[in-house]
């Protein structure tokens, strides 16, 4: 098995942190039971419950799905390519320091002329994003230090670290922005970011205008990912889960809460990558998307 593939990119995280969100309630049980069973057998079990030929089903369902995603955004590789390519020129060493004991600060490094994004924006991204010793911490190239192409684009509907937020507001689609992002608008302490907690980030952010297809694909892709990593870590299939939750909320009879949760998940995910117009949300989905995996980010 390739091992890049059970690794999380940044747009895999962020949406992999929403969804978990969304699901806790009826994940955090069983993840309490495996992680915390205290009879000294759950890698046993949990290895026993993970079928190996369910493990490559899954994650040929992933690998197709991102196929189909990444031919379909290859025309805008093509176009946004050659542009991103130049502002690897912003990126340079920064005093840390300085940035935490600041506000997050913008500069365009190119006007848009589209529609100003704000709460409710559509939109998708290319970016680079670095650490203060000039480190990449993520980008959209394949590969950074020797670039052929993008990879496919970030929809921020998932939700982004705060700094990423509101950096991009008033920010036309179809221009480029540095953020300066103090580390408590980043990850702040619960999460180790460029070998420290707290650690401030830079990014170019190149916003394009949304495309309601490729959006589509890209979601498909992500869940189809989200899991074959559960399954293949935990033994544990999510739309059995979501079939079995949804069974169990009908049973309860409780349509109000059932239409209110479903509002709720709607504007989640539509919004433009802003959940802070939801103060509670926009906390515990910040919470959610700090717990990354080992090879970091940045997943916002």
């Amino acid at each position: 098995m390739d091992e890049k593939l059970t690794k999380t990119s940044l747009k895999q995280r962020i949406f992999i942190g929403f969804i978990a969100f969304l699901m806790l309630g009826s994940f955090a049980a069983v993840y309490i039971g495996i992680a915390f069973g205290g009879d000294g057998s759950n890698s046993d079990k949990q290895n026993a419950d993970v079928d190996q030929t369910k493990v490559s089903e899954l994650l040929k369902e992933y690998t197709d799905k991102k196929a189909v995603a990444d031919e379909a955004a290859k025309p805008l590789s093509d176009k946004y390519f050659p542009e991103l390519k130049e502002y690897r020129s912003e990126v340079k060493a920064y005093n840390a320091n300085s940035i935490n004991e600041g506000d997050l600060t913008t500069t365009d490094l190119k006007k848009g002329n589209g529609t100003s994004i704000g709460d409710d924006t559509k939109y998708l991204a290319y970016y680079i994003g670095w650490c203060a010793d000039e480190s990449i911490l993520d980008s959209s190239f394949d590969n950074y230090e020797n670039p052929t192409t993008l990879k496919t684009p970030l929809d921020p509907s998932g939700g982004l670290i705060e700094g990423w937020t509101s950096g991009v507001k008033g920010m036309k689609i179809g221009g480029v922005r540095e953020l300066a992002i103090p580390g408590k608008l980043a990850y702040g302490d619960t999460q180790e970011v460029c070998g420290a907690k707290n650690s401030p980030l830079k990014f170019v952010v190149m916003a394009i205008p949304y495309d309601e297809k490729l959006a589509g694909l890209l979601n498909d892709a992500n869940t189809a990912y989200m899991r074959y990593v559960y399954y293949a870590n935990y033994g544990i299939d999510i739309n059995e889960m979501n079939t079995e939750g949804s069974e169990g909320s009908s049973d309860g009879g409780n349509t109000e809460n059932n239409t209110d949760t479903s509002s709720n998940d709607s504007s989640s995910s539509s919004d433009s990558g802003d959940s802070s117009n939801n103060t509670s949300t926009d906390n515990t989905q910040q919470t959610t998307r700090k717990r990354k995996t080992s090879d970091v980010l940045p997943g916002l």
